[in-house]
């Protein structure tokens, strides 16, 4: 294998879903991430792709049912299905880190974690960051807390625009590709860059579907594929695996 990876690697569990598009984008990234010579040279990967995952988001302002059950289910599933450590790319989905941890006895790679760690080191110059993400993902401040942990500053949407954004991210999760979507999702990133963010952070892994980086005036960092990157790294002994803490904390 190259960069003198050794033939097998750690197993990747994946909590996914939520939607199956981006779990599938996600895995796609991973494949293309890993560097193989041949077939018996990817990673070994258990994939939980659970639609019935009840709302993060309604969940988060109090509308709905909690999905901290079914996750932690999820993880104590892909833990005995041989998983050695533990993924998930919905980024809204780590308000209930807590609970997936408190499942398992294996690790949890943070999306949030290692997106904002990231953009530190791609944008080590930048001090704003722009939020394509969920209105649950805002509520929760899941990237606030973590970007203000490492010194840097977020800018969101308006709340008015941050539903408009919602409703074009659960188009996205019915299939919704075109390129009206992907118009749409061009100008909630520029009114990011308007108001003062120096790169943007797609932190909704349906965003990357219809956003790249390079079509914005600023950069765009797509946490998704980042994930992806950063399994590679962890599963084949490049670097060791994050010790345990917890997103919000």
């Amino acid at each position: 294998m190259a960069n003198g990876a050794p033939s097998a690697g750690l197993v990747i569990g994946v909590l996914g879903g939520m939607g199956p598009r981006a779990t599938a984008d996600f895995f796609t990234k991973l494949i293309a991430a890993t560097p193989a010579e041949c077939e018996q040279d990817h990673l070994r990967v258990h994939i939980d792709s659970n639609p019935q995952v009840p709302d993060r988001s309604e969940a988060i302002a109090g509308r709905g049912e909690s999905p901290g059950v079914a996750l932690a289910a999820m993880a104590a599933g892909l833990e005995h299905a041989g998983a050695d450590f533990l993924v998930m790319p919905c980024n809204t989905a780590h308000a209930f880190e807590p609970e997936i941890r408190a499942a398992v006895r294996v690790p949890f790679v943070s999306m949030i974690d290692e997106a904002c760690a990231g953009c530190d080191h791609v944008f080590p110059s930048a001090q704003r960051f722009g939020l394509l993400a969920t209105r649950g993902c805002i509520e929760a401040r899941l990237y606030q807390n973590a970007f203000t942990r490492i010194g840097r500053t977020t800018v969101a949407l308006p709340p008015t625009d941050q539903e408009r954004l919602m409703a074009l991210l659960y188009r996205i999760k019915l299939g919704d590709l075109s390129h009206a979507t992907r118009d749409a999702m061009r100008a909630f990133g520029e009114m990011l860059i308007d108001a003062g963010a120096d790169a943007i952070v797609a932190a909704c892994t349906e965003v990357p579907l219809v956003l790249g980086d390079g079509e914005l005036t600023r950069p765009v960092l797509d946490a998704t594929a980042h994930l992806a990157r950063r399994c590679v790294r962890y599963a084949y002994g490049f670097e060791p695996l994050p010790a345990a803490s917890l997103s919000g904390s």
